[in-house]
């Protein structure tokens, strides 16, 4: 996009419209996507909230009225409002600098001419449809004859290939209005779910106003609620009011986990639609507020409730000459979310419902027309009050955490951002329990990591053979001080980053 002329913006688009193409179980035009732009234009950070809201006739009456206690993980329950292709025609129409239908080409090609199935792409698509996941409409796409393709196959998908061109011809009305909209809804009333025609025509995106907090001097910018953004903000306050410690000792890694916990506490007690429930979000980043909360950071680990469901979630960023950066996340959550197809589309719809607590009275309880709490969280670091890294993370509750790794290791230890996103993460998953990606590495202490921190109270538990699975995989684009521009990509993940030489650099 950028060598054609686009923005940060456009590059950005038209990357996450490919991976709804090449990673379906991940993201895709089912799903929801946020946004955090630096516009060089107006100078200024710009938010985008593109997520959906629940239907009008989701009420918690009506899930009790079915025997349930919870919004089933997947399933056509799961679902709410698509708000994905919304957000690409906001973002395009109001800073990007090519027409929408240019910005989809490359993700139409995909679909109609073929990709090559990466081996980690493989291994999900594998699991999920032999868990079960995919309804009939949905197989009839993405696992035909019943069979998944295998690492190194050429795999089409021409039914999202029409469903791509009908909105880069027609714009976002024809997936909240037209004849995918009509798929979308008799998918629904087929399954017995709950959207209807005036759900998808109801839908918009919002621009918010970001929120931030400053890390030891560098400004950190997130996406307010309903985003889990807040938690990576009051972890890091936390973090910050603790002496830093030895990178080599098992405190290092104990005061981490300890700030996500508090953070989690706070983000699943409080996180929720803000035109449905008031979220303290200036209470939750004030400084006095961080003291109070470090001060319960002692020498063992602490109980702490579980941080909610694992997600699947495509994040990527840009930047270009002007100075434009763009940090997109996009997500079914769960992997193939609601597992449920739109008829002959090649859409499968997400299973965010599942974000939503079905206890009247909790600020994240389901209601008509509301925003669940939402795991994907773009990020923003800016020094003097200009973008200085865009960078994210994929991966459910372990977003915030990455974020607070890779802060962290930017601000705390001098790493470049490469090396910030390669190092050695944890993932706490409720009470005392957290895994860890390199469980026996010496440390200051004596002995293993594993060791060190079980001796602190933790319950640790050793990672699984893809790391990608649990710990996610981030990416990132910095500006340094020459202006060049260094992007970096998880090593556990399929992600590289690409730049466009324009100029020699003076």
């Amino acid at each position: 996009m950028l060598a054609r002329g686009g923005n940060a913006v456009d590059a950005a688009i038209a990357a996450a419209a490919v991976l709804c193409v090449a990673e379906p179980m991940m993201t895709g035009l089912g799903g929801d996507a946020f946004a955090l732009l630096w516009s060089a234009r107006e100078e200024r950070l710009v938010g985008l909230n593109g997520s959906g809201r629940a239907p009008k006739a989701a009420t918690i009456e009506a899930y009790r009225a079915r025997g349930l206690e919870a919004v089933p993980a997947t399933g056509i329950l799961s679902v709410t409002v698509p708000g994905a292709v919304h957000a690409w025609e906001t973002l395009s129409r109001g800073y990007g600098a090519l027409p929408l239908g240019d910005v989809l080409e490359p993700a139409i090609r995909a679909a109609e001419d073929g990709f090559a199935v990466s081996e980690l792409v493989a291994h999900w698509w594998w699991g999920l449809e032999r868990a079960g996941i995919l309804d009939a409409a949905a197989r009839r796409h993405f696992a035909p004859a019943g069979e998944t393709p295998r690492a190194g196959a050429w795999f089409r998908v021409p039914a999202l290939g029409r469903s791509l061109r009908a909105v880069a011809k027609g714009g976002a009305r024809v997936f909240y209005e037209g004849p995918i909209a009509d798929a979308i809804v008799a998918a629904s009333r087929d399954a017995g779910g709950f959207l209807a025609h005036e759900d998808l025509a109801a839908h918009a995106s919002s621009f918010v106003e970001p929120i931030r907090t400053r890390y030891r001097g560098v400004e950190v910018a997130e996406l307010p609620p309903n985003g889990q953004g807040l938690a990576a903000l009051v972890a890091l306050n936390v973090l910050a009011e603790l002496e830093p410690a030895d990178p080599a000792s098992a405190l290092h890694w104990h005061r981490r986990i300890e700030a996500v916990k508090l953070a989690f506490a706070d983000r699943d007690a409080y996180v929720a639609d803000p035109e449905h429930a008031e979220v303290p979000v200036a209470a939750l980043l004030d400084p006095a507020y961080a003291r109070r909360r470090a001060a319960r950071v002692g020498e063992r680990a602490l109980d702490a409730p579980p941080p909610g469901l694992r997600g699947d979630t495509v994040y990527l960023c840009a930047a270009d000459a002007e100075g434009n950066f763009a940090s997109f996340i996009q997500s079914l959550f769960t992997g193939f979310g609601s597992g449920v197809g739109c008829g002959d589309t090649g859409i499968v719809l997400q299973s965010r419902g599942a974000g939503f607590r079905l206890e009247p009275g909790h600020p994240n309880a389901l209601a008509p027309g509301k925003r669940p709490l939402h795991t994907i969280i773009p990020g923003m670091l800016l020094r003097d009050g200009a973008p200085w890294m865009a960078f994210g993370s994929m991966g459910g509750a372990i977003q915030p955490q990455s974020h607070l790794h890779f802060v962290a290791n930017v601000v705390d230890l001098g790493l470049n951002p490469q090396e910030a996103l390669d190092r050695p993460r944890f993932r706490f998953e409720g009470g005392r329990r957290v895994v860890l990606e390199a469980p026996d590495a010496p440390v200051a202490e004596g002995g293993t990591l594993a060791d060190a921190l079980a001796a602190r109270g933790h319950e640790v538990v050793r990672p699984p053979p893809v790391a990608a699975d649990v710990f996610g995989g981030g990416q990132a684009i910095a500006r340094l001080e020459n202006g060049v521009l260094a992007g970096a990509s998880d090593r556990r993940k399929d992600g590289c980053a690409l730049g466009l030489y324009q100029e020699a650099v003076r």
